[in-house]
């Protein structure tokens, strides 16, 4: 048995969020490994995992692993009764053998289970990890779909409630707002019109980020609308009025019909049911073909092209990563349950499409364990073995989870629903020396993700002929399933055994994100690559230089040389490259994937739209891109250009006639009589400087020669990282336009210059603080060119400091030399400038928090 400790941040992620916590902290005693909370910050605490060396009533002394001690209250202390990894997984192989039908097999398989789940070959899901054999209240489900609301104030609050009621207890969910009436419909019952889908949208959300101050888990939420409904394009577009949806990931429902109208340029027709229907109120649950089936009346709000709506959706992605796109009727065409429950959404992360009431567990397998280092090759066998008992372990929790609906209850006994996954991929290609995103690459993904599925399907025939099938099987309908045609041309004996032994569950694969766990056990999450193989972590003394484990080991065993090329990371691969990849292993998948395809900060609207075709093309089931340094920027390009300075010039312009409204409004109404007015047109310059937050492009716009207008442009849209500096540009402007005094300029860049964040980038003249000491130092070099607004010239260079990306907030990408820089918000944990987009999912590099696990 292994009972060893994690260590460094494994070993915090570990007792933090799995382990089997002890709720009376007066329990602690001398020796008792705990975590202490060392920063009592509402919105940043954070937590050292420590010794208790000392107590004297309630008052303890930590010493945490750093060696510092620290002096708490009990009440700060978060004591776990598990301190091993050995320790859960005898729990959780117990909790799931539970579901056995005698002692002989629960002997058994508990064996079995604690075989798999030994060295973290299987790691399980967050919500299993924490919940399997701990707490009777606590969801072993991460995903789940509500139907789509009931057209009504009633209705509308009812899912609140059950949406609230999930989030608490640990679970992300799922919402299609299509069901909703669009903005300016009538309504009857009340005499008016109503506020639109999107406004209830904004709803959800809202609530969503209540719970995530509230609960101990974040909530999380996804919302979808489909391509036919009136208000789609406000729903495409709301993200960018900050503040009306903050807490909720986005993504359309995109039918073949649509994207033929695209490939074809056709009209497109946005329509709604018709709510005069007498049996409107009681028929209508959001499924438009079954409504027209049934010979109810359509109407038609508005015709517009088909490529307006996708342009739009491009350019969204291409602005700020959203929103998604999910090919729901592909989709539904190569779902397994398409003849008995259609998919209306996905959970929030997307991996997992589900009917409404709809649930799924995850697990995740870790290839980097399946390393046969004798033959150079995968362990096929073992990774056999470790596939077939996971799936009876998956199965087993939906025997032992509570459900605080019967609906979902009865939804789960019917189709019987689990997501195995994998995370480690990208660390076991390397370990094959396959690079990954090549054309070897993709045969290698065909190969593995296949012979997983086969062995996946086989044990769940298995189970079914000894326990039973899902609730609604029909082999021949079954088999009908766009995925079950792929997989019984490829793989006869799954077939031959489905129509034999039947299915115990309806689906099997999920590619869900590991941010968390991935982290924890020390390997590459899901089925992405490295997102960089160097990075620094802050200590008590300073910033320290680490390599991934894998790229540690080569280097030193190879010393004075570069890693090889088949080390690559994320920021490496082409965009196609991350789209060829997903659709390899989409072709295995039988639910759906949590992927990223990362793009470089100059990729363009065009080829975003190419992107998103090609992954229609390949056969994904959607697609969710992430260009780096995404952000607020007015005037979109489909060409790239070297220079950006009069874009960047020409956007901060744009952006003054906003954000100065307020201060233009408080001078023309007499409230303030020494608030400089902005005239139309002012000049200046953009100066790109390197944060560690990520690239910051700082305008610094002229009045009557002096600097009078400041504009930051840092992170992505919705940010809290571009919400402060937008507001740090604002309040810069002020000062500056305010009054007559005659050293604002200095005195501003004295106050600024200097202060210091969680983190700073490059050495001597170059090193940058913070964006606050960054604005400084353009402001220094912005007087030293003297660049002012009365002259005709062009503007200053775009680059003025730029400095070296060894450091926070820029990865390498070891043997390449290239330097890649990358936007990095606040991680809400541990309040770093280390939070970045993996997986399609927000992950601290710093802390390991994970939004989504």
């Amino acid at each position: 048995m292994q009972n060893q400790r994690l260590e460094g941040l494994s070993e915090k992620i570990f007792l933090d969020r799995y382990a089997w916590k002890d709720a009376d902290s007066n329990n602690a005693k001398v020796g008792d490994v705990v975590l202490v909370l060392t920063k009592d910050d509402p919105k940043f605490p954070t937590k050292e995992v420590g010794e208790i060396v000392k107590r004297d009533g309630r008052v303890v002394t930590v010493k945490t692993r750093s060696g510092e001690l620290v002096e708490s209250d009990v009440e700060k202390l978060t004591l776990t009764i598990e301190k091993t990894p050995g320790e859960m997984w005898e729990r959780l192989a117990a909790a799931m053998a539970s579901a056995e039908a005698t002692p002989e097999l629960q002997e058994e398989w508990k064996e079995k289970f604690r075989y798999i789940l030994e060295d973290w070959k299987l790691v399980p899901g967050g919500r299993i990890a924490a919940g399997a054999g701990a707490s009777s209240e606590l969801t072993l489900f991460n995903c789940y779909v509500i139907p789509s609301p009931k057209d009504s104030r009633g209705g509308i609050m009812q899912t609140l409630s059950e949406m609230t009621e999930i989030m608490a207890r640990g679970g992300g969910v799922g919402i299609n707002l299509s069901s909703l009436r669009p903005r300016r419909s009538i309504v009857k019952g009340v005499n008016g019109s109503s506020s639109g889908a999107v406004s209830w949208g904004g709803l959800f959300s809202y609530t969503t980020g209540l719970i995530e101050q509230g609960g101990s888990r974040r909530g999380a939420l996804m919302l979808m609308m489909n391509d036919w409904h009136p208000d789609v394009m406000d729903f495409i577009t709301v993200k960018q009025t900050m503040g009306q949806v903050t807490n909720a990931n986005l993504s359309v429902c995109v039918s073949n019909d649509f994207m033929k109208a695209v490939k074809e340029d056709l009209d497109w027709d946005l329509v709604f049911p018709d709510t005069n229907d007498p049996d409107y109120d009681e028929v209508w649950d959001g499924d438009l073909d079954k409504w027209k089936k049934a010979g109810r009346k359509v109407i038609t709000y508005k015709t517009v092209k088909a490529r307006d709506i996708w342009h739009t959706i491009i350019e969204s992605a291409w602005k700020s990563a959203e929103p998604g796109v999910v090919f729901m009727e592909y989709y539904n065409q190569m779902s397994n349950s398409w003849y008995f429950n259609p998919i209306i959404c996905t959970n929030p992360c997307g991996e997992q499409g589900l009917p409404g009431w709809g649930v799924c567990n995850l697990s995740a397998m870790n290839l980097s364990k399946f390393y046969d280092e004798e033959n150079h090759d995968v362990d096929w066998d073992e990774l056999a073995t470790v596939t077939r008992y996971s799936v009876r372990f998956l199965d087993n929790v939906i025997d032992t989870t509570p459900y605080h609906f019967p609906e979902n209850e009865a939804n789960q006994k019917k189709e019987r629903r689990i997501g195995l996954g994998t995370m480690g991929l990208a660390e076991i290609m390397i370990k094959l020396n396959i690079r990954y995103g090549s054309p070897e690459s993709l045969e290698f993904l065909d190969k593995l993700y296949g012979f997983i599925a086969r062995e996946a399907y086989l044990a769940s025939a298995d189970i079914a002929e000894e326990k039973g099938s899902f609730q609604a099987f029909d082999a021949d309908l079954y088999l009908q399933s766009g995925f079950m045609k792929n997989m019984s041309e490829t793989y006869p004996e799954v077939e031959k055994a489905v129509r034999a032994k039947g299915m115990r569950n309806v689906t099997v694969i999920t590619q869900a994100p590991t941010g968390s766990t991935g982290t924890m056990v020390g390997t590459s999450t899901g089925i992405e690559p490295y997102f960089a193989f160097k990075y620094f972590r802050q200590s008590r003394l300073g910033f320290d230089e680490q390599f991934v484990p894998i790229a540690q080991e080569w280097l030193d065993s190879h010393p004075g040389e570069e890693l090889p090329d088949y080390f690559v990371t994320a920021m490496d691969l082409s965009a196609e490259d991350h789209i060829r990849a997903q659709a390899a292993i989409q072709r295995w998948v039988d639910s759906s994937i949590s992927k990223t395809a990362n793009c470089p900060a100059d990729f363009t609207v065009e080829e975003t739209k190419r992107l998103y075709e090609l992954a229609f093309d390949l056969g994904c089931k959607g697609v969710t891109i992430y260009r780096d340094g995404s952000r607020d920027v007015q005037v979109l390009q489909t060409e790239k250009k070297e220079d950006k300075a009069e874009d960047a010039v020409v956007a901060a312009e744009s952006a003054g006639k906003e954000s100065s409204v307020s201060a233009e409004a408080s001078s023309k109404s007499g409230l303030d009589k020494q608030y400089k007015s902005r005239p139309q047109i002012l000049r200046g310059a953009t100066y790109k400087i390197n944060t560690p937050f990520g690239m910051a492009y700082i305008t610094i716009n002229d009045m009557n020669g002096i600097p009078g207008e400041i504009f930051l442009n840092v992170g992505k849209a919705g940010s809290d990282v571009f919400a402060m500096a937008e507001a740090l540009g604002r309040v810069c402007s002020l000062f500056l336009r305010y009054g007559d005094h005659g050293n604002k300029v200095e005195l501003l860049i004295k106050h600024l210059k200097g202060i210091g964040g969680s983190g700073a980038i490059g050495f001597g003249a170059n090193r940058v603080e913070s964006i606050a000491d960054a604005v400084a130092k353009a402001l220094e070099t912005h007087v030293a060119h003297g660049t002012h607004d009365d002259h005709d010239h062009d503007p200053a260079p775009v680059a003025a400091t730029i400095a070296p990306a060894e450091q926070l907030g820029s990865h390498t990408s070891g043997g390449h030399g290239s330097h890649v820089a990358t936007s990095r918000d606040l991680c809400p944990s541990c309040g770093g400038a280390s939070l970045i987009n993996i997986e399609g999912c927000k992950t601290c590099s710093s802390c390991g928090y994970s939004k989504c696990s």
